[in-house]
This record gives C-alpha cells, sequence and structure tokens, in this order.
C-alpha cells in the first residue's frame, strides 16, 4: 500500500523522486516522514494521503527543504510543574478554553461531577474562537456521511435551545447560494445534493427572481438559486463567553494562564496533568485543544493525527454601510483552498457587513497576519455578489486559524491506548456549528465509560444577559442611571458602551483583564474609530477596577502592555462617574 501511495504522490501531485518515507502500522495510520521542496508539497501529500479510504488518519512530519525543525523541549516547564505540586483535584479535565471547551464544560456542568477547564490564555475564546466569521452553517457544505455533517445539522437544530437559555445573540436568516452560470450552476448541484444526503432541513432550490425578493440586496437576477432557511449567526466569542459563565454558574472551575506541559499516565491510564502552574490530578481529559490537539495527544502517547493550520481573513464594514442580510454566496470564488469553502459576504448579528473568511494553509499556528492575498479574497466575494463596497469602507480586518487534519473530518473518540483520554481534535468550520452536538456526544463517551451519571439537581440552565445600555428604551435608560450613576457615562461612543457596562465586565464570572476581553464582552473599541478614542479611558477602568498600575494593563495579554513607561500623570477620564 505503500507503494502504491508514493506512486500517487508522483503522479498526481507531478513529484519526482520524493524523498519520503511512508509507513502504515495496524491501526491503518499513515506516518509520513522526510523532505520535500515546500509547505504547500507537506499539506498536499497529507490530504492525499488522507483521502485514501483505508487510511484512518495521517501523522505528517514532513518538513519542507531548508526549514528549521524545532520541537519544544518542555524538560524545563515540566520540573517547575512538578516542584509546585497537587493544585486541584478534579474528575474531567478539558484541554481549551474555546467555544468547543467551554460547550462540553457546561454539559458536563448539569451533572454531578467536579469538572475544570485549563486555558494557556488569560482569557477564554482566544483562539479559532474569536476570529470566526458568526455563521452557524446548514450542513449543505459538509461531506456526506462524516461525522462533520452529522453533527453539523444536529449542532444547527440545537442552537435554539442554547440561545433560550444562554441569552446570547442568535438570528437565524438563512442563507442563498447564487448561480449566473453553468459551472456555478453545477457547484450549486453539489451543494444541493450533499445537503439532501445531510438531511437538512427546509433547503430548496428557488428560482433568480424568488432569491431577489428574499434578499433584497441581490441586484443581478441569478439563473438559479439555493435556499436554505435554517442557516443562522451568531458572535463565536459571545458564545463561548456565554457557556463559560453559565457553566462557571454551575460550579465549573476555569484555570487562565495555564498551559498543560505534559500528561500524567500510570500503567495506560491517566491519572493528570502537568502544568506551568502545578499538578491537576483528574480521571478524565479532554482534549479540545484546537490547534495543538495533536501535541497534546502526543503528551498523552496516542498522536494519531496531525494538525495543520489552515487561516482565514476577514473584513468588517462600517454599520453605515448596507450590505447583505444573510449569507450570500455565488460559486468558484478565485483563491479557495480546495480543501475548504472559505467564505463570502454576510452580516454580522450586530448589522456589520462581513465578508471572509479565505482559506489558506500556513506552518505557523500563531501566524494571524493578514496579507494581501486575503484582502483580495475577502473582495472578490463581494464583487461576484455586486455590492458597492471599497477597502476605504473598512474598519477591521483579521485572521483566524482552523484546526485542520488530513481526514478533513472531526475526530471525536476515546482514546484505544490510554484509558481516561479523549480527543476532541480537527474542529473546524463547521465547528461553531457543530458545538452543541459536539458537547453532548463527548458527554456519552463518559456516560458509557462510567455507565451512569447523576444528575446535577442545582443545574441552573440559564444565563443571565448582560446589561445592552444601547438597545433599552429612554425610560429603562433612565431608571439604570439613577440605580447607578455610570451607566450615564458613554465611554465607547461608536457603539454606546457605558461605564458600568464596562466595570460588569471585569467583575463577570470569567475574569476579564484586557482591554481585547473587554472589547469580546461589550463592544467597546469595535465601532468605527476601532478605539481610537475610548481605549485610554478602558485602561485607566481596568486599572481601578483591577487595583494594578496603568503600566501592568494589556491589551491582549502577554507582553502586549499599551504604556511601557509614565512620563507624567495624566487624567485618563476613566475615574468613576461618581467623581465627577
Amino acid at each position: 500500500m505503500e507503494d502504491r501511495i508514493l506512486s500517487d504522490i508522483k503522479r498526481k501531485l507531478s513529484i519526482d523522486n520524493p524523498n519520503i518515507d511512508i509507513k502504515i502500522d495496524e491501526d491503518n495510520i499513515a506516518y509520513l516522514n522526510g523532505e520535500v521542496n515546500s509547505w504547500d508539497e507537506v499539506v498536499e501529500i497529507g490530504l492525499l494521503v488522507g483521502k485514501k479510504r483505508k487510511i484512518k488518519n495521517v501523522v505528517n512530519n514532513l518538513y519542507p527543504k531548508g526549514a528549521e525543525v524545532n520541537k519544544k523541549n518542555r524538560e524545563s516547564l515540566i520540573l517547575k510543574g512538578k516542584e509546585k505540586g497537587i493544585i486541584e483535584e478534579t474528575d474531567i479535565a478539558i484541554i481549551g478554553g474555546g467555544v468547543i471547551g467551554c460547550g462540553i464544560a457546561r454539559e458536563f456542568s448539569k451533572y454531578r461531577m467536579r469538572v475544570s477547564v485549563i486555558e494557556k490564555e488569560e482569557d477564554i475564546a482566544k483562539g479559532t474562537t474569536k476570529a470566526n466569521n458568526g455563521m452557524i452553517h446548514p450542513g449543505n457544505a459538509a461531506v456526506p456521511y462524516t461525522l462533520k455533517a452529522e453533527l453539523n445539522v444536529k449542532g444547527n437544530e440545537m442552537y435554539t435551545k442554547w440561545a433560550e437559555e444562554l441569552n446570547f445573540p442568535f438570528k437565524r436568516k438563512g442563507s442563498i447560494i447564487l448561480a449566473y452560470n453553468r459551472e456555478q450552476r453545477r457547484l450549486l448541484n453539489l451543494a444541493y445534493i450533499a445537503g439532501k444526503l445531510n438531511k437538512v432541513p427546509g433547503m430548496r432550490k428557488i428560482s433568480g427572481k424568488e432569491a431577489m425578493e428574499i434578499e433584497k440586496s441581490i441586484k443581478k437576477e441569478p439563473e438559479i438559486a439555493l435556499w436554505t432557511p435554517t442557516t443562522a449567526y451568531v458572535d463565536g466569542y459571545g458564545v463561548c463567553i456565554a457557556l463559560a459563565e453559565n457553566a462557571a454558574e454551575n460550579g465549573v472551575k476555569f484555570h487562565l494562564e495555564t498551559e498543560v506541559v505534559d500528561i500524567l499516565v500510570e500503567k495506560n491510564e491517566i491519572k493528570g496533568v502537568i502544568t506551568n502552574k502545578g499538578i491537576i490530578k483528574s480521571k478524565y481529559i479532554i482534549n479540545a485543544a484546537g490547534l495543538y490537539a495533536d501535541e497534546i495527544a502526543e503528551m498523552a502517547g496516542d498522536r494519531f493525527y496531525t494538525i495543520h493550520p489552515r487561516k482565514g481573513g476577514i473584513i468588517i464594514f462600517d454599520k453605515n454601510k448596507d450590505g447583505v442580510y444573510r449569507s450570500v454566496a455565488v460559486p468558484g470564488t478565485k483563491s479557495r483552498n480546495k480543501q475548504s469553502k472559505g467564505g463570502g459576504p454576510q452580516i454580522t448579528v450586530e448589522g456589520n457587513a462581513l465578508w471572509g473568511p479565505s482559506a489558506k494553509e500556513v506552518r505557523d499556528k500563531e501566524d494571524l497576519s493578514f496579507t494581501k492575498e486575503e484582502l483580495e479574497y475577502c473582495l472578490d466575494t463581494g464583487s461576484r455578489v455586486d455590492l458597492d463596497f471599497e477597502p476605504k469602507d473598512i474598519i477591521a480586518y483579521f485572521s483566524g486559524l482552523r484546526a485542520a487534519d488530513y481526514k478533513e473530518d472531526f475526530i471525536i473518540e476515546k482514546s484505544n491506548k490510554i484509558k481516561g483520554f479523549v480527543h476532541v481534535a480537527g474542529i473546524q468550520s463547521p465547528g461553531l456549528a457543530a458545538a452543541p452536538a459536539i458537547a453532548e456526544r463527548v458527554v456519552n463517551i463518559i456516560r458509557d465509560e462510567e455507565g451512569k451519571l447523576d444528575k446535577n439537581k442545582k443545574f441552573n440552565p440559564v444565563r443571565k444577559a448582560p446589561v445592552e445600555f444601547r438597545y433599552l428604551s429612554r425610560e429603562e435608560q433612565d431608571r439604570l442611571i439613577k440605580e447607578d450613576p455610570r451607566y450615564g457615562n458613554i465611554i465607547c461612543r461608536c457603539e454606546t458602551i457605558t461605564e458600568a457596562e464596562i466595570v460588569n465586565a471585569i467583575h463577570g464570572n470569567i475574569p476579564c483583564t484586557t482591554i481585547d476581553g473587554v472589547k469580546r464582552r461589550t463592544r467597546a473599541s469595535m465601532g468605527r474609530c476601532q478605539g481610537g478614542f475610548c481605549s485610554p479611558k478602558i485602561l485607566s477602568i481596568l486599572a481601578r477596577e483591577l487595583n494594578v498600575d496603568v503600566e501592568e494593563v494589556t491589551q491582549k495579554g502577554h507582553d502586549s502592555n499599551i504604556i511601557v513607561k509614565k512620563a507624567r500623570e495624566v487624567d485618563l477620564g476613566g475615574e468613576s462617574s461618581e467623581n465627577y
């Protein structure tokens, strides 16, 4: 089989005499080692091998010629973690504080179990979750008969209950695919067939005229369109924060700025994790580490997949620019990665036009650069729908990374080698849409192991929605200001965010210690000026509420300090309005 694969690499990828060693073990895991010409070849070979029906997954250790192969040495970190000793004992340790990890944590909080979330960053929702386009996909883009397709459709349906219980913004406005020529009709039909096989509810082909009646922004009548009413829209980080806050209310512990450096295994059984802050003993470990899931699996001694980052760039426009009112896609957008659907123009739940994401393979799991290529891709998606936007209308752009594996499917299963270790890996698009179903599936894996899970009779499914001053009536606003004058102090004028909202976010269930953390919870600095006017005030409020010097406040944790050194004392306008 190895020889056939090598022959395919030479023939299909036009790679002569590849310096590659291929081994396939008894579990049908393919191990690739050797040197190739470029990172693109690394990915292309991995994907080709992963497509083989009999191959369960791929461990891709190929590297480009001349590239440094740096393997992290964690010995000193492990030693320091051991020296600090045991800091906690729990039943379930979840590695990763993104929407998947927090969703799993919230689902486990329904039962009488000790649950802990371990996140290496200073806040939750810092990885893939924060840079998601927020679409709750219907399921017609997922390959039929995959776990991804099954959980996508199921998760989409479950979001209605999640939104009702957790009180995050949620709009089920549907999506449309347009076809203007023969090739686009072919691609539309493929999406239709996939949707039917995946049992996407309500999906149907419609005329171009009907499409224009549904989506008023369409200027040119298409030959045919595909309407999918179940598509919905959220803020990915908003969902994650809501899940985490509700989980914390129901007893889940969150360990932030806590990095897992090793997994404790004795006689092929999980005993806990070693972190930079000490040892957390646990009966079960849920590996929801996103881009780093393969590295966590390797620590546990059960790595059978490789995560390769796929970057997606997104552009955001000011609210004063009218765009589409739901996702409107035209198949065949240029510069699209063959393995990913990429994205197109849509609208956020707050009313901003959003275009993207793009899809580009990158080597570095920390590469969040936004390039000219990403910009051109995003602008092209809009131009195909004939939207009147220009680059000067963009108020923000950013990139995120998808955690793709070489089978292009979700990996959600208990380890066959290490008792108590559960893989939740390869969760790329539509991971956000599938999150409720993923959480349920993971809990069922543990239920099968335990035999029964006792319900938490004190479980409260409802997360109280934070005050959004900008959406209240004048009477409600006046009442709040009388109760707390800080509601009368507008800090972010672009989004109408008050001092009280920022203070509430800082002192929420999940600690908020950075300017970006405030932004994700309140939208302060998400408007047209992108924090140009309000950031100094937010900085001052953070310093005051956290009782630290302004030099200690960061944009996004680590070494992102805003003020390096004080030249003189300046009133930044962040004092309580009681002192005005």
